[in-house]
């Protein structure tokens, strides 16, 4: 019988550094980018402080929100069908930089993308919950499992996001692990996935281009490659110490978006070595405890709730900063807690809050 015990004070106290290092590290990396688009060095910190404390109001709340309200399926088919709606209303609002990626009224912007992951770990572990032990049956289990998730992955493609819907469908490949998925469907699944990456990556030519420039930087400094090399400059510059907080050269018009998608690389740089392995630590100890609190509880429902959640963070962390290091092409995917955007934080804290609550129910 799960009792109520206390939250889990190490998954609440990394969550919370690393918020405070992403608030340190949004001001050093925007502070002349904000002077000189906003008037005032302290434009995308303020934005982000918002955002973060509206985030960590919505975890405290779903901390202390019954998780078990949420396998309601009213709860679930509206959390996904209203996530559906709004990946399609996004195609009504005007593109930027050629995407339709967000929903915007005023001064107030909204990636609905960013709502497709805790749709689908909801829905998983609502499905999977009376389920997994028929997870063999992949007629009336696993596809319709695995089905919103290409729904919704289809329609973030849509946007153009590949890297969101990949992060997509690896989160669900972990819960459906995790409920006993055999290997071989993950197998099936990646081969059946070969056609469709070929005419998404090698057909489109600016995704080409990053992969080119992935393999052999070098080969074009100044154009493809300018941005890998770049961030490699960032990271090896940094030294074990780094140059400091605020003197991190990269940052200055080189690094692309160095507030968002590269802003691990202006961690190493000013921050050093110890600084970026702090960052990978903490990552590290989110993942052991959302792996404990999943192990620990009996309930299935929370257990692929926390499966989802952990792998929303990890995965994205990881994808974030194998791109940082050269290790796979630009995603365009945010550094969890760390990179500058309003809905990946708000969403992930919320989603954070959830995961604190089953903490309190385990065994």
């Amino acid at each position: 019988m799960a009792k109520r015990v206390s939250v889990d004070k190490w998954l609440f106290t990394v969550t919370l550094l690393l918020v405070f290092i992403g608030l340190v590290m949004v001001f050093s990396a925007s502070a002349v980018m904000a002077k000189e688009r906003f008037g005032s060095p302290y434009g995308f910190l303020l934005r982000q402080m918002a955002w973060a404390g509206a985030g960590i109001v919505a975890m405290l709340a779903a901390m202390n929100i019954d998780y078990k309200k949420y396998r309601r399926p009213s709860v679930v088919f509206t959390f996904l069908g209203f996530t559906c709606l709004l990946l399609i209303a996004v195609f009504l609002f005007r593109d930027s930089h050629n995407t339709h990626r967000w929903i915007k009224f005023g001064g107030f912007s909204f990636q609905p993308s960013e709502l497709a992951k805790p749709a689908l770990i909801f829905y998983l572990a609502y499905f999977l919950e009376s389920r997994w032990q028929q997870i063999t049956d992949w007629k009336r289990v696993l596809v319709p499992a695995a089905a919103p998730t290409l729904l919704l992955a289809l329609l973030i493609v849509k946007e153009p996001d590949l890297g969101t819907a990949i992060a997509c469908m690896a989160i669900s490949a972990s819960v459906l692990f995790v409920a006993g998925m055999n290997m071989r469907y993950l197998w099936y699944a990646l081969a059946g996935s070969l056609l469709p990456l070929y005419f998404l990556i090698v057909r489109v030519p600016w995704r080409w281009a990053r992969v080119q420039a992935f393999l052999d930087p070098f080969k074009d400094p100044q154009g493809k490659g300018f941005h890998i090399i770049q961030s490699m400059i960032a990271v090896s510059t940094g030294g074990l110490a780094g140059l400091g907080l605020m003197e991190g050269k990269q940052k200055l018009f080189y690094l692309p978006e160095p507030h968002t998608d590269f802003i691990y690389a202006v961690t190493a740089e000013e921050l050093g070595l110890w600084g970026s392995l702090l960052v990978v630590l903490l990552f590290g100890i989110f993942l052991y405890r959302g792996i404990r609190i999943a192990l620990r509880t009996e309930d299935m429902f929370a257990k692929f709730l926390a499966t989802g959640i952990t792998a929303m963070v990890v995965v994205q962390a990881l994808f974030n900063i194998s791109v940082v290091l050269a290790m796979m092409p630009a995603k365009g995917i945010p550094l969890p807690f760390i990179s500058y955007g309003g809905s990946s934080l708000f969403i992930t804290l919320a989603s954070v809050g959830v995961l604190l609550n089953i903490t309190q129910q385990t065994d």
